[in-house]
């Protein structure tokens, strides 16, 4: 239903009664006038001026146009609300024109002005919101070409340093060759590998989750031999503790075998000193619970927050040996998120815990 349309009805209805009304008054005051005062020669000369006027034109001109002046006066006496609602209308858009979002339109109507105030102060919150996320979008860019220039730089710098030397014959013997050349060839593996966590993590972004059904038992029973594998040369033992022989979640098995892999592998790296890493796994209804918990150093509390950012390393002084390149972590979380499921890390001085929870089943769309 159109409300301001029916208001606009409304105002000249009532306006045009309220002139009738006004009119009726005054012709009868008139009349009482005659009545009253009809030997004053000024009397008799009014009437006298009024019958030539209606008998000249036709009709009664004077009341005519009396009647015209007064419904204009009640009109815009009455429209005053509304008038003053559109103004209101014209500022607020005004100041969304120079991109003053903060102030509301104060229209407190339940016509189609009100609706449209409504829409406005809507469409400044949404605006703001999307200028507020695009200068966060910038910022984010910005710190992530001057993070990523500085992690590829060291180990690019280390390279060239050390072909420079090799290239000017600026070495002693055979010995001293292979140990430059060595240990470019070490930086350059470091450099690949931050180039492919890079490309991972950017690719994340745009690739799809290709949903397959998976035993989530059987992923991890694999990573756990392979780490283990992997880990007994440094006396690690990768402790595997399903709760169940099968649990089936709807996933992309290559993801989240990246998700884990990476968790293991930060787990084997701090928790070298204990000599075992915990794999446990469990369900409930509506979720897959996996835990991986190593018995390190702890985590500082203030840095627990941080851990998922993008090249946030929560111990500042690791050396490119101890420390990843500060991506793994951030592919861990936006795997986890693109499932639609949570992380979470406890941390104390026994023991420190990633527990990662996925649905057992895709939300509808």
């Amino acid at each position: 239903m159109r409300k301001l349309q029916w208001k606009i009805i409304m105002l000249f209805f009532v306006s045009g009664a309220l002139t009738l009304f006004i009119l009726f008054i005054a012709q009868q005051i008139m009349r009482l006038i005659g009545r009253e005062y009809w030997k004053e020669p000024w009397v008799d000369s009014l009437f006298r001026a009024e019958r030539l006027l209606v008998s000249f034109f036709g009709f009664p001109i004077i009341p005519t146009i009396v009647g015209i002046v007064l419904f204009i006066c009640i009109v815009l006496l009455l429209s005053q609300g509304s008038i003053r609602q559109i103004n209101l209308l014209m500022e607020g858009t005004r100041r969304l024109a120079k991109g003053e979002l903060d102030q509301e339109i104060l229209v407190r109507s339940n016509d189609e002005l009100g609706q449209m105030a409504v829409q406005i102060n809507q469409m400044a919150k949404q605006l703001k919101l999307s200028l507020v996320e695009e200068r966060m979008a910038v910022q984010s860019k910005n710190e992530l070409i001057s993070n990523v220039s500085h992690d590829l730089r060291t180990p690019l710098t280390s390279i060239i340093g050390y072909l420079r030397l090799v290239h000017e014959d600026r070495y002693k013997d055979e010995v001293e060759l292979r140990y430059y050349t060595d240990i470019a060839y070490d930086k350059s593996l470091r450099l690949g590998g931050l180039v492919n966590d890079l490309f991972e993590f950017t690719r994340l972004g745009y690739s799809p989750i290709s949903r397959v059904e998976i035993n989530l038992i059987e992923l991890l029973a694999q990573l756990a031999v392979d780490f283990s594998l992997t880990g007994q040369h440094e006396g690690i033992e990768v402790v595997f503790t399903p709760s169940t022989e099968k649990i089936i979640i709807s996933s992309d098995g290559d993801k989240l075998m990246r998700t884990f892999e990476n968790l293991l592998s930060n787990a084997l790296r701090h928790g070298r000193e204990a000599g075992r890493v915990d794999l446990n796994v469990s369900r409930d209804a509506k979720q897959a619970r996996v835990q991986v918990i190593n018995y390190g150093p702890p985590i500082p509390q203030q840095a627990i927050p941080h851990l998922f950012e993008r090249f946030y390393r929560a111990d500042e002084s690791r050396t490119d040996q101890t420390g990843g390149s500060g991506l793994g972590l951030a592919i861990v979380k936006a795997i986890v998120d693109a499932h639609h499921g949570t992380i979470q890390v406890f941390s104390t001085t026994e023991r420190t815990m990633f527990e990662v929870c996925l649905p057992l089943q895709p939300p509808e769309n």
